[in-house]
């Protein structure tokens, strides 16, 4: 059923900049407004909403509806899409278009002058996305507990003589035991001279002793991810690996501080980075330092130097500052923070202190 909720907020954003009609066609806005789960391959789908309130899912039959609330626009494979829907369209208002929306059928709606203009419109659906209503919070925490459990028994699998990919395979498993759906992206495991590339693909590589193994992973529960990351230690790391370990730490603890709604994600990106930049490190943290999340692993927003929107009570992204010495160690410490009226609220409750095996 529609979620009447947030399908007010959409409008009402549209309202604000007098946007009339729009054509939302990513699959995860679209259930996230209608509940509506489908992914349609290169088959159009699109939840069609405007100011007078005449609603419409445009569907393929392969994917069959019952009792959705809502009304449909429904074609097959013998029938164009854009054609179907040409007359739902008010043609004298501008389309807002979602970034997803493919040219193979903008081309089209263009051709058929469908509307008198075109227009990104995905942030009126990106901005009340990034506002958390108290049920996905609820979600997230729960798949951020589970994420917790998960990464205390994955350290423990960590030994030498393991490959990356071996400590990959038990993560997957693993979320498959405690009932996750999945998980949110495929797991960073690094160990050593690889940990120093922030995104490193996991590969053969085998642990050895004295080596940092970062350990970035997540899961998804309810359809909503999690998403978590520490370092640790094999062997006694020397005191470069320690006092980097330590400023990360420090830089991931006082931006986390900082939170609370008014405060510019900007602002806690600079906080971040002016602490590591202030020991020396500046220059080795080479990304922004976190990223928003929630049914997609990175939603729309992120915590960076680019980004100037103040937070709002509700909004939910990670923090995981981060030290990378080429060729020599790498630390990443990451958690979720969920911003609340006062100030905020770490989804992670797993240890920060140092482990070293």
């Amino acid at each position: 059923m529609i979620n009447v909720n947030r399908l007010e907020k959409v409008l009402a954003s549209m309202k604000s900049e007098g946007l009339y009609q729009f054509m939302i066609t990513d699959p995860q806005s679209i259930y996230y407004l209608t509940n509506v789960n489908i992914h349609p391959g290169n088959r159009f789908l699109g939840l069609y909403i405007n100011q007078d309130k005449k609603h419409f899912l445009v569907n393929n039959a392969l994917f069959p509806l019952k009792d959705i609330g809502l009304d449909i626009v429904w074609y097959n494979d013998t029938e164009s899409a854009v054609t179907k829907f040409q007359s739902i369209v008010k043609k004298d208002e501008v389309l807002g278009i979602d970034k997803f929306m493919s040219s193979n059928f903008l081309i089209q709606m263009m051709d058929m002058k469908m509307a008198s203009d075109y227009k990104n419109a995905s942030p009126h659906v990106d901005y009340v996305r990034m506002v958390k209503d108290t049920e996905e919070i609820e979600k997230m925490q729960i798949a951020s507990s589970m994420n917790d459990k998960a990464i205390a028994i994955i350290i423990d699998k960590v030994k030498i003589g393991v490959s990356e990919l071996e400590i990959v395979s038990e993560v997957k498993a693993l979320y498959a035991e405690l009932g996750a759906e999945g998980c949110s992206f495929d797991p960073i495991i690094a160990f050593g001279a690889n940990a120093a590339n922030p995104h490193h693909s996991s590969n053969d590589t085998v642990l050895k002793a004295g080596e940092s193994v970062i350990i970035d992973m997540g899961c998804i529960k309810n359809g909503y991810c999690s998403d978590m990351t520490r370092t640790i230690f094999v062997g006694e790391p020397n005191d470069e690996a320690k006092k980097v370990y330590n400023i990360v730490k420090e830089a991931n603890e006082l931006a986390i501080e900082a939170v609370k709604p008014g405060v510019k994600f900007s602002y806690i990106d600079g906080v971040a980075r002016g602490h590591i930049a202030k020991q020396g490190y500046g220059e080795n943290f080479t990304h922004r330092t976190g990223h928003c999340i929630g049914m997609s692993t990175h939603e729309y927003g992120d915590v960076s130097a680019i980004h100037h929107a103040e937070l709002k009570e509700g909004m939910i992204f990670s923090i995981e500052p981060g030290i990378y010495l080429t060729g020599n160690v790498g630390v990443r410490i990451e958690d979720l923070i969920v911003v609340t009226a006062n100030g905020y609220k770490s989804l992670n409750s797993f240890p920060k202190t140092m482990i070293v095996k």
